[in-house]
């Protein structure tokens, strides 16, 4: 047996086991720590302005992230306690047909982004023009071994496809190339589940994976096999066990019913407590301003800018799920809320859409939407429709809608007119400069509707109470002081305007 020897430096004198494992982790610094999403856009991108206020979640978050650049492998038994996470390594995939080149490459950026948000190391990808995917193995037998030569040769755990994959699809691609092979719905219910944080968005994205898992269930050798009967001789359990039976995987599949049922009685009943907070803003006739927009466009950013809310900012898709709602005040002392919201992203899977519909209330109660669009994005023209579309769907599409060019500081004037193509009436901000936040809050505030009465009273001075919730929740035209009172003419609400109603002229 050798016997083990302390590695030395050059100077003869002993290394530290810890100082070795830091070392050769500094000399993977260059390396990307996961969860930004670098595919997309760098670290220039990220919003570091004092705006942002105190982000105490940042802290929490990144406090069990694994770094990558680190082996999992021992060089000596020194080291068993200094082993770090190795990262998973992947492949993607994609198909477009003919003509559609240029999208599936910003489809697959954006998978990339994905992956490198849940955890992953993107190794390599993989494009192949056809009419159709393969039913069989998506991308064609012949495709699926090139694949498997790929994925053996950079030593790769995983291959994402950047679609929905049926169960068979899988399963065929799957005994190809030899390693577990996975889609893009897969990955954003990965991020969901790491980044959800209220009780409510835990049981909207377990509820979601239950619903992607239920026709996805596989089973193998026994647990396909029937329960035993007949004689105990023969096998079987004896008495009480004879019959046809279920098999293991239908037990899972009713299991996974009963959990469904529950989790959605679970979110059922968070609802009250959602209406009667959105009840007591209208009962004051509090407008309500949605802020939605595609994922990592900036939304949080923009919150933050024009209210310090302090909500988490990061480059990273999927950073927010759960609904923010901040209060702002208008330049007229109207009371306003603004709603920080989930983002959308293309292929949004359906269950995620039903189980976070909930959520998504927030936007189809909302009196204005400030629809955010990331402007370095290679293709904004998809972002507005991706959303658009969504908000379809949860019935938001006759809301009034602003639309935000965010990130105006990451281009030029040539975009800056590309972009007023698509959307003439749109707003150029900045949340990392500044840029056009000033304008912004004032078109907010011109969108903002105006309450229902439109009331001109003289007020007594010992009613000051009115005259201020007329600040509050009205829209203030005019106001002099008379010797008798307070003149007003405004904007309110029914319940103000009753209160006022001995004091009209």
């Amino acid at each position: 047996m050798t016997e083990s020897t302390t590695p030395m430096s050059t100077d003869e004198t002993p290394v530290d086991p810890v100082d070795r494992v830091l070392a050769r982790a500094d000399a993977h610094s260059g390396v990307r720590v996961f969860g930004a999403a670098q595919a997309l856009q760098d670290e220039t991108t990220v919003t570091r302005a004092d705006s942002d206020g105190a982000q105490w979640d940042r802290e929490e978050r990144a406090a069990l992230r694994r770094v990558p650049g680190l082996s999992t492998e021992l060089e000596d038994v020194t080291e068993v306690e200094y082993r770090q996470l190795r990262l998973e390594n992947v492949v993607l995939v994609g198909v477009h047909p003919q003509g559609e080149q240029t999208d599936a490459e910003n489809s697959l950026r954006e998978l990339a982004a994905l992956a490198e948000t849940a955890g992953a190391v993107v190794l390599d990808a993989v494009l192949q023009r056809r009419p159709h995917p393969d039913p069989a193995t998506y991308i064609g037998r012949g495709k699926a071994d090139e694949l498997r030569s790929i994925v053996a040769a950079l030593g790769a755990d995983t291959v994402i496809a950047d679609t929905e994959l049926a169960p068979s699809q899988r399963r065929a691609l799957e005994d190809v190339v030899k390693v577990k092979v996975i889609d893009r719905t897969t990955v954003i219910l990965d991020i969901f589940s790491q980044h959800a944080k209220s009780r409510e968005g835990k049981a909207q994205v377990e509820l979601a994976q239950l619903e992607y898992l239920l026709p996805r269930l596989r089973g193998w050798g026994d647990s396909m096999s029937r329960q035993a009967g007949g004689q105990v001789g023969a096998g079987g359990a004896g008495m009480g066990s004879r019959g046809p039976g279920e098999t293991k995987i239908e037990l899972d599949r009713r299991r996974i019913r009963t959990k469904m049922a529950i989790l959605r009685r679970q979110i059922r009943d968070y609802g009250p407590a959602r209406e009667a907070k959105r009840a007591e803003r209208k009962r004051n006739t509090i407008p309500s301003v949605a802020i939605a927009g595609y994922t990592n466009a900036g939304k949080s950013s923009l919150l933050n800018r024009l209210t310090s809310a302090g909500v988490l900012v990061e480059n990273a898709l999927f950073a927010t799920l759960d609904a923010t709602v901040r209060r702002a005040e208008a330049s007229d002392g109207r009371v306003y809320t603004l709603t920080d919201t989930v983002g959308f992203v293309r292929n949004l899977p359906h269950q995620l859409v039903e189980a976070f519909r909930s959520t998504l209330e927030e936007v189809a109660d909302a009196d204005v939407i400030v629809h955010v669009v990331d402007a370095a994005h290679p293709d904004p023209a998809a972002q507005l429709q991706t959303v658009r579309d969504v908000m379809g769907d949860v019935g938001a599409r006759d809301i009034p809608e602003l639309v935000v060019f965010n990130k105006a500081d990451l281009v030029d004037d040539d975009t800056r007119l590309v972009l007023r193509g698509l959307e003439p009436k749109a707003l150029f901000a900045s949340s990392r400069s500044g840029e056009g936040i000033d304008e912004l809050r004032a078109a907010i505030e011109a969108a903002l509707p105006l309450p229902a009465v439109e009331v001109r009273a003289i007020v007594p001075y010992d009613r000051g109470d009115l005259v201020s919730a007329a600040h509050g929740s009205g829209h203030i035209v005019s106001q002099t002081h008379e010797a008798e009172g307070t003149a007003l003419h405004a904007f309110v609400s029914e319940r103000l305007a009753a209160e006022l109603a001995p004091y009209r002229v």
